[in-house]
C-alpha cells in the first residue's frame, strides 16, 4: 500500500501512456488496398468506364418519335394543372412612396408623405 502512494503520479502516467499506445495502434489499422480503385480490365479501361460506354450506347438507339401521342395511354390522360387568374399589373417601383394626390392614396398614406420646410 505504500508503494502506490509514493508512486502514484508515475503510475498515472504510465497507464495513460499505455492507454494512448493501445488507442493509437487499435486506430490506426492498416492502409487500405488499392486493388479495387485502380482494377482494371484487359484493354486497360476501369470497369466503370466500361458500364459508362454500355449506358452511352444504349441512349444512343433511343429516338424521339410523336407516336407516343397518339398512344391510347397517351389520351387518357388528363391535366390536373391549375388554371392561372391574370392579375392587374400594379406600380412600377412598389417600394416607392406613394404621392399624396394619387387617386388611390389613403389616408395613411398621406400621413407619412415627407414634411415640407
Amino acid at each position: 500500500m505504500n508503494f502506490l502512494s509514493h508512486h502514484k503520479t508515475v503510475l498515472l502516467i504510465a497507464l495513460g501512456v499505455a492507454v494512448g499506445i493501445g488507442a493509437w495502434w487499435g486506430l490506426s489499422g492498416s492502409a487500405p488496398s488499392n486493388s479495387l480503385i485502380t482494377t482494371q480490365g484487359s484493354s486497360g479501361a476501369t470497369i466503370a468506364d466500361k458500364s459508362l460506354v454500355d449506358t452511352l450506347l444504349q441512349l444512343r438507339s433511343v429516338s424521339l418519335g410523336g407516336s407516343i401521342f397518339s398512344d391510347p395511354a397517351f389520351m387518357t390522360l388528363k391535366d390536373l394543372g391549375t388554371q392561372i387568374v391574370p392579375e392587374p399589373v400594379g406600380r412600377p417601383n412598389p417600394f416607392a412612396p406613394v404621392p399624396a394626390s394619387a387617386p388611390g392614396a389613403s389616408e395613411d398614406a398621406k400621413l407619412f408623405a415627407p414634411r415640407r420646410p
